[in-house]
């Protein structure tokens, strides 16, 4: 069964999660940017998801998560929750 492993980061805006992912991709620790700035629970353990199956999360999530480049910020990712950036730690095909 596939499964993946992710964390993110979720605020109200657009314009907010670019500025986020540039800060990250100019060097800021994504760790660190999620506990300062996600409005998920998660943010306060540096946005870590843990362990998931498709399915488990919103469909706009799971395409990007079972389907994007390991250990590459992605995003803008728009749900009902806000916008994402997601970073997939790892993943397993079977």
């Amino acid at each position: 069964m596939k499964k993946a492993s992710a964390r993110h980061i979720l605020v109200d805006s657009k314009e907010a999660c670019e500025s986020l992912k540039s800060q990250i991709e100019k060097g800021a620790d994504f760790t660190q940017v999620a506990k300062e700035h996600s409005k998920c629970p998660s943010g306060k353990s540096g946005g870590s998801l843990g362990e998931f199956t498709p399915g488990q999360m919103v469909k706009e999530f799971d395409a990007v998560v079972f389907s994007a480049e390991l250990n590459k910020v992605q995003g803008p990712v728009k749900t009902d929750f806000g916008y994402h950036l997601i970073e997939v730690t790892s993943r397993n095909d079977n």
